[in-house]
């Protein structure tokens, strides 16, 4: 009897199962479908596939165009890709948008083909720049990406900007300044910033050019020096630095500090998060500079996060988008004394050792106890052994223990310290500055040296955790194409050749260490960085296909539609009606408002 009465009861509750399991359920079916794509899906499991669906913000079933129509309702958007190339949405795992709170000030020469076009744009903002601003280009730029294949000379510039202070930043490495703004500086006085290892050059009388040389400190400093947007300039500013992070397929960021530390920077971003107009997700590092004058950056993080702004890491500020804004760790600076720059114009800055395993056994050792995850700027191999030495011995006392750190840029390390840093469980952010300044680093260091900076196919098959990354706005371009171009090609954007045929990466690779790659900095490699069911919904659908293209046109890729937690964040094309409108650039005179973020741009 109680057998009996056991599977009625069984059939019942298998039957209404059942029942419910094929009666429609509210709201079922997809927000988004994207059909007739050739979708490059990042998953060995499924690699291809022609169509996918989006409910929530998340990607739920990857398919055939058949399979993925029939999850379509009355209430779902559908996107024709039209044949063309699908990707997960791009991850830079080390840029700085929240130190380029000026964007909209700046003038990009990004992507300009001829220094030519460049000047021009140069005289066209100063007709626009009101009495008691600066005609600015900060960074982003190479004097080998312009046919010309030089630098602007100061007579070309005061022949563009005529009345108004210009400077044009190269990097960290050099700045041109007009008559204008050398008086405004007062370069040549005791009134101009007295920092360590600046190189003002001068004529056959003693008076300065106008043509600076030196490191990071000299240009930050300099840029305090300028008139400085106002909150809601600001505000606007990373509006536009992240629509044309949106027009090149990025939708995540990880913001690896500046000037502006937390919590006051962030505050810029809760603007745009409260209204959901944050349109990439960006965790970021929080670096702290102090107010000047010799600091413990460690101790200033530590109390920034314990007692200004408590804050947790893995703490998301952002109130409805996963991994939108979440604090990540200390770095990319953590001691002014021991970064060694990256200017490729110049010799290696080496570190004193002793200097450097000091500073890792005394503060380094303190984040790790507290958990507080942290990124390392060495950019030579000379400074990374000793760090490593270090962080070794740190390690014996107060573990690691799968705490989440990472060496960034990492130019020249060798086989043996890429070894290391597997095994105390590191990762390395490179940067594809060489893609931009290969040809100043094989005048300093030499052709043989530069083909294999760096490594890219050891560190690719060493299994470490890896990514590539920008490093933008100012050390180099904010389009991660013209890094995936040169770890296809070998070649700078001058042409020449910048690593070696058997240092070069296939096209699936280099992509994967700009979507991969960078989902394991945020700690997302479980939802980003792969076309999956389960992820998280972005992607960019490409202008044309970047895995049949001839190579030469891989660095002019962009995206004619952006996706970005299941909603479009950007159109172009036949889809420029599906752009989320935006308020003009703050300024009105902003260059933003007249060139686009970007060369070509509409």
């Amino acid at each position: 009897m109680i057998r009996t009465l056991l599977i009625a009861v069984v059939a019942t509750v298998s039957f209404t199962t059942a029942h419910a399991q094929t009666a429609p359920v509210a709201g079922a079916g997809a927000d988004l479908i994207v059909v007739n794509a050739k979708i490059f899906t990042g998953n060995r499991a499924q690699p291809e596939a022609s169509a996918l669906a989006v409910r929530d913000g998340r990607i739920y079933s990857v398919g055939s165009d058949a399979e993925i129509r029939g999850l379509s309702t009355a209430q779902t958007t559908v996107i024709d890709a039209r044949n063309r190339r699908l990707i997960p949405g791009i991850i830079d795992a080390h840029t700085h948008v929240l130190n380029d709170l000026a964007y909209n000030y700046n003038v990009r020469w990004d992507g300009v083909p001829t220094l030519r076009q460049a000047l021009d744009m140069l005289s066209e903002q100063a007709r626009r720049t009101p009495e008691g601003q600066w005609v600015k280009v900060i960074g982003g730029w190479s004097p080998y990406q312009f046919e010309e294949n030089r630098f602007p000379t100061i007579d070309e510039l005061r022949a563009a900007v005529s009345d108004r202070p210009a400077i044009v930043q190269y990097a960290y490495n050099r700045a041109l300044l007009n008559d204008q703004a050398m008086a405004a500086l007062h370069v040549g006085s005791e009134q101009f910033a007295q920092l360590p290892d600046i190189e003002i050059e001068r004529d056959s009388r003693g008076n300065p050019t106008g043509v600076i040389h030196g490191y990071t400190w000299l240009f930050l400093a300099l840029e305090t020096m300028v008139p400085q947007p106002s909150v809601e300039e600001q505000v606007s500013s990373i509006t536009y630095s992240v629509r044309g992070l949106n027009r090149l397929g990025v939708t995540s960021i990880i913001d690896n500090g500046g000037r502006w530390p937390y919590p006051e920077a962030q505050a810029r971003v809760d603007v745009l998060a409260r209204d959901n107009r944050l349109n990439v997700r960006m965790p970021f590092v929080d670096l702290q500079l102090g107010d000047g004058g010799p600091v413990n950056m460690v101790d200033l993080e530590i109390e920034a996060i314990t007692r200004t702004a408590p804050i947790s890491p893995g703490q998301n500020l952002h109130p409805t988008l996963q991994h939108g804004h979440e604090y990540r760790g200390a770095g990319e600076v953590l001691n002014g004394a021991v970064h060694d720059h990256e200017n490729f114009d110049r010799p290696a800055v080496i570190i004193d050792p002793d200097t450097m395993q000091r500073f890792v056994e005394e503060d380094v050792s303190r984040l790790i106890a507290r958990r507080i995850p942290f990124r390392m700027h060495i950019s030579y191999n000379e400074n990374i052994t000793p760090f490593l030495d270090a962080l070794e011995r740190v390690n014996e006392t107060v573990p690691i223990d799968g705490l989440r750190w990472s060496l960034e840029h990492a130019e020249t390390i060798s086989p043996e310290n890429i070894e290391r840093v597997r095994r105390l469980g590191g990762g390395i952010a490179l940067d594809a500055k060489m893609a931009l300044h290969a040809d100043g680093f094989i005048k300093t260091h030499g052709r043989e040296a530069a083909l294999q900076t760096p490594r890219l196919r050891m560190l690719v098959d060493s299994g470490i955790p890896l990514a590539m990354t920008t490093d933008a706005f100012r050390a180099a371009t904010f389009n991660p194409w013209v890094g995936i171009s040169w770890m296809v090609t070998g070649k700078s954007v001058s042409g020449s050749q910048a690593l070696a045929d058997d240092n070069r990466l296939t096209r699936a690779e280099a992509l994967r260490l700009f979507t991969r790659g960078g989902a394991w900095f945020m700690n997302a490699e479980a939802e980003l960085g792969a076309i999956a069911p389960g992820n998280l919904a972005d992607f960019a659908i490409l202008d044309r296909d970047y895995f049949s293209v001839p190579e030469d046109e891989i660095e002019a890729i962009s995206s004619v539609l952006t996706v970005m937690d299941g909603r479009v964040v950007f159109g172009a094309e036949d889809y420029g009606d599906l752009t989320p409108a935006l308020p003009a650039a703050l300024p009105a005179w902003s260059p933003s408002n007249h060139f686009g973020s970007y060369y070509g741009d509409e």
